[in-house]
């Protein structure tokens, strides 16, 4: 009988989406196939200490897991516990990380010095899906349609000149406006993002995001409708239908997405064939071109003004909560959750063991 292998979860994290984080790694245990893996939960605190998760670990043995993981326990040691783990049978690590430390390469590179497979994409697909000025950046030169955008970093808010700030506001809205959104570059989860219409709110915004992240994005606002496309697989990635997303806000907050459920998941939209086989076209190429593998949750707006679709952000480990998208489009296509985990774990470990020949490690 094959010998069972071990899914080593990781969740929480340091970044402004700990929580999402955790309820994400509970519905991933849940479906798991456990006569398939055995599973270790490790949790990553705010403060970066790595733990046996104790509650999941009980949890999982009793068959009763909480609505929301506690990263708490033990303290254990990545590096020498996965190393050790790898020398005695087959194992493979499912980062459930969103956000910064987690989800921006640098767990993937800690990952790539145990030697060990992962699900996801890795070190720099990781770290330029990450950044949302790099991914723009990457997609621009790819020639995939995308809002009109700018990068900055924080020291073009404290330039030179009384006049300085004033000036960037106003020159922003002139070539972007009259409404934008402002991001910070490397944060998901809608976390720190605001939309502005004048210089006061745009000012306000810029501020906002700058409180977490130095890069920054400003956008142009985009009236039109929010598709979301579902994508699996490594160097021939393939792609669900669409889903469509109808704020119950003035646009898809985090409050939207995981406190008040008004947003409208609608997993079936009314769209042409012709402009789903689009989604999908675009989906592939940029899932390629930021070199994302396993998974990737593809955002889009298809704009009021006929310009078609435009691509918005890709997500390289998107949330797998009871709402999410990702999961609930692939189930759409006839692939239960414990599949997908299974699929996710299967692209893992080839991708590895290729790696491993490419480099005669």
């Amino acid at each position: 009988m094959e010998e069972n292998r071990l899914l080593v979860l990781l969740f929480g994290g340091q970044s402004a989406e700990h929580d999402v984080s955790c309820v994400s790694a509970r519905h991933v245990l849940q479906a798991v196939d456990r006569s398939r893996f055995d599973v270790l939960p490790i949790g990553i605190g705010r403060d970066g200490g790595w733990s046996l998760a104790t509650s999941a670990v009980d949890g999982l043995e009793a068959g009763t897991l909480p609505d929301r993981l506690d990263p708490t326990g033990p303290a254990w040691d990545p590096l020498l516990r996965l190393s050790e783990l790898a020398d005695t049978g087959p194992v493979v690590v499912f980062p459930l990380l969103h956000g910064p430390l987690g989800e921006d390469g640098t767990v993937q590179g800690l990952l790539e010095l145990a030697d060990v497979p992962y699900v996801g994409a890795g070190v720099l697909g990781s770290s330029l899906a990450m950044d949302k000025v790099a991914t723009k950046e990457i997609l621009h030169g790819h020639g995939i349609p995308q809002a009109r955008y700018r990068g900055l970093h924080v020291d073009d808010l404290d330039s030179p000149g009384t006049d300085a700030r004033a000036a960037l506001t106003q020159r922003l809205l002139a070539e972007l406006g009259p409404q934008v959104f402002v991001k910070p570059a490397n944060l998901g989860s809608s976390i720190g993002v605001m939309k502005a219409s004048d210089a006061t709110s745009l000012e306000v915004a810029l501020e906002v995001a700058s409180g977490y992240d130095e890069w920054m994005i400003v956008e142009e606002a985009i009236s039109g409708r929010e598709i979301e496309m579902a994508v699996l697989g490594d160097r021939v990635p393939q792609v669900s239908g669409p889903g469509e997303i109808r704020p119950g806000g003035e646009f898809y907050d985090y409050a939207d997405k995981y406190e008040d459920g008004t947003a409208e998941l609608i997993d079936d939209p009314d769209l042409d064939p012709e402009t789903v086989v689009r989604f999908q076209e675009l989906a592939a190429r940029a899932f390629i071109a930021v070199r994302c593998s396993g998974m990737a949750r593809i955002d889009f707006f298809l704009p009021d003004d006929g310009r078609g679709p435009l691509l918005n952000e890709v997500n390289t480990i998107p949330g797998f909560t009871s709402i999410s998208m990702y999961p609930r489009l692939w189930q759409k296509a006839g692939l239960s959750f414990p599949a997908l985990i299974d699929r996710l774990v299967d692209i893992a470990v080839e991708r590895h063991s290729r790696q491993r020949r490419n480099t005669n490690r």
